[in-house]
């Protein structure tokens, strides 16, 4: 098989000679594990390997896009993404200029794919193992998937990138039952790629354990509106889920509803609010130096001291919008067309303490981590992994996993604490369009909101 940049080297001269508005095309090749576990027993174990690459051509306002895994291939993906242009397009092609780009980054520090599956296999069991010596489990569930993979990317307008990354992601819960009632308590964790971050999580994975058996006997929170703490897992999963979709442009410019909800300039928090995308910050899964259209990831306010002032954008989204392109284009791998997409996304520091949060409220509610949750247009409803009472400025009982529901403009109004102990969470995935796991992380501080609804007893 010929190597891939042998390919490129060659796909930059049939992409020159084509009569279209533009090109680009993107080639991957890489490798990831997956391991995982169901109660006792480790049900998968899997390896793969995938080399291939896109081309995707804008003729006349209209997209064509085929994919190839065998760059035998690769004249025939061309003829059939112009000819798809050609049939789609009926009107002028808009795309937000960028500079051309040439550039070939540095490697990853770490690769997964160098470590044996014996020594993935000997950490997870391990921690298989603690779980059911920690506490009497009905059952367990261990997630861990790896990958390392290099892209080139290059277009019509003289852009020529290379660049690798590695991730990492693990996800671990213990799962107890007593008659008809069953508990959870998990984390979820990634990197980009150092092995040697989720090492050492033993006293984490007791600490599951016991939670999961310690829920059987906490009682139901009273359903109603209260004033709520969310810890910086849960207020980064909010910030993430119920706002930073809608700032994705895409999702924007074609709603006519949400055209009116997000106009640039609207007040949606008081003046201590920050909400911001940033594809720069080093050492997070969500970071990038180029997405894939070729355009730098950049640091993009969306909300800036409570008003909206941002959002994230492809190159065709940004020409529609008359804005300017954020480096938000992101696609899971070759066989998908880059779409808009979040990368890091973080409600910033303020300056209030954990404590001073806390202070004033009589009755309220404190909620730890979260276990899942939907979202349709401004509405939301997550469920919080732990809650805890908070009665008269002190953190009470522990309560069963409560669930939020409420509009997330009215929300963001009345977040009227934000602290100062910012922290990114990097488990888990996104997902969109029919692509998921992205890797991104969210985060945020302690926050504070007054009137929020919880559904109890």
């Amino acid at each position: 098989m010929p190597h891939i940049n042998d390919i490129a080297l060659e796909l930059k001269k049939i992409i020159a000679a084509q009569n279209v508005d533009y090109i680009e095309a993107r080639l991957e090749s890489g490798r990831s594990c997956r391991l995982g576990y169901r109660g006792r027993e480790l049900e998968t174990v899997a390896e793969s390997a995938s080399t291939g690459g896109n081309i995707r051509v804008l003729h006349r306002g209209g997209w064509g896009f085929a994919s190839f895994n065998r760059f035998d291939g690769l004249k025939t993906a061309l003829s059939r993404a112009v000819e798809g242009a050609r049939l789609a397009g009926s009107g002028s092609s808009r795309l937000a200029g960028t500079e051309p780009v040439t550039a070939v980054l540095p490697k990853p520090r770490h690769n997964p794919q160098l470590l044996t599956l014996k020594e993935k296999k000997e950490l997870l069991d391990g921690y298989n193992d603690i779980m059911w010596q920690q506490a009497p489990l009905n059952t367990s569930f261990i997630g861990y998937s790896d990958g390392y993979k290099t892209t080139l990317f290059l277009n019509s307008e003289g852009s020529f990138i290379e660049q690798s990354r590695a991730d990492i992601n693990l996800r671990i819960n213990a799962v107890a039952g007593k008659d008809s009632t069953v508990e959870q308590s998990g984390i979820s964790l990634g990197t980009t790629g150092d092995f040697n971050q989720i090492r050492g999580l033993e006293k984490n994975v007791a600490e599951i354990a016991d939670k999961a058996v310690a829920l059987l006997k906490a009682p139901r929170a009273k359903g109603g509106e209260y004033t709520v703490v969310l810890d910086p897992v849960l207020a980064g999963v909010f910030t993430h889920e119920a706002f930073g979709h809608l700032s994705e442009a895409d999702f924007v410019y074609e709603n006519e509803r949400m055209r009116e909800l997000m106009t640039l300039g609207k007040v949606f928090g008081t003046s201590q609010l920050n909400i911001v995308d940033d594809g720069t910050i080093p050492g997070l899964r969500g970071t990038y130096h180029y997405d894939d259209e070729g355009v730098g990831a950049r640091k993009t306010y969306l909300i800036r001291e409570g008003k909206l002032v941002g959002r994230l954008h492809s190159r065709e989204t940004a020409a529609k919008m008359g804005e300017e392109p954020t480096g938000n284009a992101r696609a899971i791998s070759y066989r998908h067309e880059p779409i808009v997409r979040m990368s890091n996304t973080y409600i910033e520091p303020g300056n209030a303490t954990f404590q001073e949060m806390l202070e004033g409220i009589t009755e309220g509610i404190y909620v730890k981590n979260w276990y899942g949750g939907t979202t349709s247009m401004e509405m939301f409803t997550f469920s919080g992994g732990e809650a805890y009472m908070i009665r008269n400025g002190k953190l009470g009982e522990l309560l069963k996993p409560v669930v939020l529901t409420g509009n997330v403009f009215t929300t963001l109004m009345n977040i009227d604490a934000v602290g100062s102990d910012l922290e990114m969470n990097q488990g888990g995935g996104c997902g969109k369009g029919g692509q998921s796991p992205l890797p991104v992380s969210n985060g945020s501080p302690h926050i504070r909101i007054r009137k929020c609804l919880i559904g109890g007893q």
